[in-house]
């Protein structure tokens, strides 16, 4: 598995003209060597890999990087930088531009060999993520499960009074009880108007019977996540909020449906957006259909009104149309599919009914 995502990396690199790739971003890190340490740098040239790394992190490359070379790093790494250049006869070195920092653009340009070129690339690496194998797969189901269980316990225990903070942490036990690790910038849960905010962090407020619920959530397994939004409601819906779930969950189902390969995010994007449209809310889906996911929860490829790229076999996305209006509330519904040959599979399994009943007083 890493043999064949160097050997595609190496074409790449035959295609930019460069000997030697140096990877700086964590993702594409790990995807390429299986480093799960905060700090490193990979050296990939077409016969050599290499990981520098400092003392911290040297018994951890030399235990999840088989194929790779430690390079101990005692001092800077502004220092170091030289001689592994030199080491690997490098004359044109890719960096990744939509990583590096200025202030570590300039570490490594005062750190370079004379001689030696530093050449800008952009999602090099990102792109041959993007196409999930086998057991991306299977890591990505477990997450799967484990935030399908988790929503299905929280529904049989949701009541009014609990505050979005305490659905957030009940979400958060449940999902690590099962092995998976919570995403580490936390849950959505937003209530009553605050879930007309797409991104709003849970609260003390209480949630309310009669009010929307706008839950998004996941997990990671083995570094791969899980990413899953359910719009709850506790006792019988009214009137707008059934008119607003139906049309968003239309919306979500067609989009599901008519994902083929060859579509541009943009078209994609657009499935759903129609619907909403022809329902007189467009003004209210203000953000893009999905995004890619897999190690990082977004990734390549992105589904949103401008996007070019090409949906190909073996992505997995998230499909997440949402209507918000502010002072009322918002409903949003998220699955993950993964693109076959002949369409999207949804990968999530929960259940999609918003009606929690109101055992209040039972």
């Amino acid at each position: 598995m890493q043999n064949d995502r160097l050997a595609r990396l190496r074409r790449q690199m035959t295609e930019l003209s460069v000997d030697t790739f140096m990877i700086t971003q964590p993702e594409n890190r790990r995807y390429l060597s299986g480093f799960t340490g905060s700090n490193g740098v990979a050296f990939i040239t077409q016969s050599e890999s290499k990981l520098a790394t400092d003392f911290r992190y040297f018994e951890q490359v030399k235990q999840q990087c088989p194929g790779f070379t430690l390079v101990e790093v005692k001092g800077g790494f502004q220092a170091a930088l030289a001689p592994i250049l030199g080491g690997l006869g490098a004359r044109r070195v890719a960096f990744e531009s939509d990583d590096v920092t200025y202030d570590l653009y300039q570490t490594l340009a005062g750190g370079l060999p004379a001689g030696v070129e530093l050449v800008p690339t952009k999602d090099v690496t990102r792109w041959l993520r993007a196409i999930k194998e086998p057991g991306e797969i299977a890591a990505l189901e477990r997450a799967i499960k484990w935030t399908d269980r988790a929503i299905a316990t929280l529904r049989a225990m949701l009541r009014p009074g609990m505050t979005e903070k305490e659905i957030a942490w009940k979400l958060e036990q449940e999902m690590h009880e099962a092995g998976g690790v919570a995403w580490t910038f936390g849950l959505i849960v937003a209530a009553g108007p605050a879930s007309a905010m797409p991104h709003a962090q849970p609260t003390d407020r209480p949630v309310q019977a009669g009010e929307p619920i706008v839950i998004d959530m996941g997990c990671t397994a083995d570094g791969y996540h899980s990413d899953m939004t359910r719009t709850l409601i506790i006792g019988e819906p009214d009137a707008r909020f059934r008119e607003i779930y139906d049309i968003v969950l239309r919306a979500q189902q067609t989009a599901a449906a008519g994902i083929v390969p060859g579509m541009s995010g943009k078209a994609a994007h657009s499935l759903a957006a129609q619907v909403i449209e022809r329902a007189g809310y467009g003004h209210a889906f203000g953000h893009g259909l999905g995004h890619g996911v897999g190690l990082a929860i977004h990734e390549l490829p992105v589904l949103n009104p401008t996007s070019e790229q090409v949906l190909k076999p073996g992505h997995v996305f998230s499909v997440e149309p949402g209507i918000y209006l502010p002072e009322w509330g918002g409903v949003r519904i998220e699955d993950l599919a993964l693109l076959g040959e002949n369409g999207a599979l949804t990968l999530t399994h929960a259940n999609k009914d918003p009606v929690v009943p109101d055992l209040t007083g039972l």
